[in-house]
């Protein structure tokens, strides 16, 4: 039987129709009009002929070719149809690649990444680096490349308990939520029927809470009489009046710049930059508020810094000016600035405000998703009433302890 030879192979040119060079038992050169040439093995299985594609020239070689006939017609003698079986394997090749994907698009990782692309703008981008470094420093180590349903409590209480032997645990209860929020996605998704961080209420270690420091409503009226004759400077005790009336945080105040206020509506509206939650904040001005404005313009003028630092003008209040003239007043451990948040939040819920306005007047922000959806109002018109209740509030209480009426100072 004639046998082909490389040289064979090499000159054969294309013609006007497709042809064959045969080689034996079965095996051929095919040569299509475009020149290409495959290795084709001719073979009768089952008293049917059937032609199976080997390759293509010159890719396979003519002595690989003869050995992939030799292991083809071993198959046929056993009764296996190569191109059957072939087609097998595709199908089999293709389930597993299916199943990889599916795997890899159920990882946590992945579905912890597209969570994080639903935030884009509601997130900040300092939050949202920071929310991928936790994930990637504690979570994805552990369960990055577990499919979501096959997560399980203690492989969570794992991660949770290496974030707390490092002494970390307010890390810990971040990624503790962070994954329960990922999880939580996931089975909202239909990528998993089940949390288990759901499972995970009461896990975390904590630290014993230490409150700060707040007056009672008994001690309200008294403290209001020793600050407005407290022997302290007048820029800190302008400020800590303002931080009192405003129910704002310190370092709103010690940071509040002229740009900020807008003294015809009696509005300071503080950008979203000098805010804890990232989102611009707008404080209605009482009357009394407004007349420690006024007091600090005719001080220190209508520019830069309301409130100047004492010793460097330049630079605003430092963070303890205000603790230690309050310790200088005799209130150390009875007292602190942020504890003036407390006081307002306790005795306005107490006298019946709506409670979604008290909140609105902290800068709180509502951390339900779909509760804050339905609750966008600024409530100003009726913060604007609830500030000036509060200042006129404090004027009676100061009053009272005075047992004489009591003037702002302007």
């Amino acid at each position: 039987m004639p046998k082909l030879t490389a040289v064979q192979i090499l000159k054969a040119k294309p013609q006007d129709k497709p042809y064959k060079l045969t080689d034996s038992h079965g095996l051929y050169l095919h040569v299509a009009k475009s020149g290409k040439k495959t290795w084709r093995y001719r073979y009768r299985i089952a008293n049917k002929e059937s032609t199976y594609v080997m390759g293509e020239y010159p890719e396979m070689t003519l002595e690989l070719a003869r050995k992939e006939r030799a292991n083809l017609r071993e198959m046929v003698k056993m009764g296996i149809n190569p191109s059957q079986e072939r087609r097998e394997r595709r199908l089999e090749a293709l389930e597993k690649e299916k199943a990889i994907k599916e795997e890899q698009g159920n990882t946590f990782k992945a579905v912890a990444l597209d969570w994080i692309k639903q935030q884009k703008g509601r997130w900040s981008k300092g939050h949202a680096n920071a929310v991928r470094a936790t994930l990637e420093h504690d979570a994805y180590p552990i369960i990055g490349s577990c499919p979501v349903d096959t997560i399980t409590p203690p492989m969570i209480l794992r991660i949770i308990r290496e974030i707390e032997s490092r002494g970390s645990l307010e890390i810990a209860h971040k990624v503790l939520q962070r994954i329960n929020a990922i999880l939580r996605y996931a089975v909202q998704t239909g990528l998993a029927t089940y949390n288990p961080a759901a499972e995970m209420k009461g896990v975390l270690k904590t630290r014993k809470v230490v409150h700060r420091a707040a007056l009672s409503l008994e001690e309200l009226p008294n403290f209001l009489c020793t600050l407005r004759l407290a022997d302290i400077h007048i820029t800190t005790k302008l400020a800590l009046k303002l931080t009192i009336l405003t129910a704002a945080r310190s370092g709103e105040v010690r940071g509040a710049i002229w740009d900020e206020i807008n003294l015809d509506d009696a509005i300071w509206r503080i950008p979203a930059e000098r805010m804890k939650m990232s989102s611009p904040h707008s404080v209605p001005l009482s009357k009394q508020a407004m007349a420690i404005i006024n007091r600090a313009a005719k001080l220190y003028g209508q520019e830069g810094l309301i409130f100047p630092g004492i010793h460097f003008p330049q630079k605003k209040l430092s963070e303890n000016t205000m603790l230690y003239a309050l310790y200088r007043m005799g209130y150390h451990s009875k007292a602190t600035v942020h504890g003036f948040r407390a006081v307002f939040s306790t005795i306005a819920n107490e006298s019946g405000f709506d409670g979604d306005v008290i909140e609105k007047a902290l800068a709180h922000e509502e951390r339900n998703r779909v509760r804050a959806a339905y609750h966008r109002s600024e409530y100003l018109e009726q913060r604007k009433e609830l500030m000036q209740w509060w200042a006129d509030y404090l004027d009676q209480l100061e009053a009272q302890a005075n047992n004489d009426p009591i003037t702002n100072e302007g």
